[in-house]
């Protein structure tokens, strides 16, 4: 299978930047949905400063049960630089994608989709690399601004930028801090928002979100025996 990421440990920055106002172009941000039956989160920890680990847990909707999972690991092909982290993350995404036996229909990115100062975060970059449809949900802002949020679960309001609104802050709890909800690929906003709250249980994050970081963090274990048995490949 040919990696479209094989050679970005060769980029600099520049040319980075570059590649992401080209590939921004691709992203869609109208709904081009299959029937959504399942959901998946993904995440990326680091392990230390040169390695890279994935984890991405499958979730049916209707139950937010996991079904599948899968874990890779790989060497960071870039160093830390803000606004490019999908050039270091997308790398391992994929390969954890490739190591699933079954492919989600909608994928939840811990990470920003379109909400990017070049209209490109990790949610959109997988989009277009995947094909597959692709929510951003970021804990924090990375750029826009916004109105205050109401204090009701549900409550949204636009996150703006230059004349443009390229997300949602969505209050997923009362009470506690809103999330950063962006269209990745494939998806609208409204649409986006509406998944989003559907992984919602009595946390903060959604549960794609919260299988995802568990598993990839250092807590993992503790998430992992609660999963369908699978070998750690």
């Amino acid at each position: 299978m040919n990696d479209p990421t094989r050679d970005w440990k060769n980029l600099t920055p520049q040319q980075a930047i570059e590649l992401q106002r080209q590939t921004a172009g691709q992203v869609i941000t109208r709904d081009q949905l299959p029937e959504i039956t399942t959901v998946a989160g993904v995440d990326v920890g680091f392990e230390n400063r040169d390695t890279a680990r994935a984890a991405i847990v499958v979730l049916r909707l209707s139950d937010l049960k996991p079904i599948d999972h899968a874990i890779a690991r790989q060497p960071v092909p870039m160093p830390y630089i803000p606004g490019l982290l999908s050039f270091r993350e997308c790398p391992v995404i994929l390969e954890a994608l490739g190591k699933l036996d079954r492919q989600p229909d909608l994928l939840l990115c811990d990470g920003q989709g379109i909400a990017h100062p070049r209209r490109l975060g990790v949610a959109s970059h997988t989009g277009i690399l995947t094909g597959l449809p692709t929510i951003g949900v970021g804990k924090s802002r990375l750029t826009g601004t916004h109105a205050p949020v109401p204090d009701d679960k549900g409550a949204w309001v636009p996150l703006e930028d230059k004349g443009e609104t390229i997300g949602a802050v969505l209050r997923t709890r009362k009470g506690v801090k809103p999330l950063y909800i962006s269209p990745g690929h494939r998806i609208s906003l409204p649409t986006a928002i509406h998944y989003v709250m559907a992984c919602v249980t009595r946390y903060r994050l959604p549960e794609t979100t919260r299988w995802a970081d568990g598993i990839a963090s250092d807590r993992g274990q503790k998430w992992l025996d609660q999963l369908p048995v699978k070998p750690d490949r």
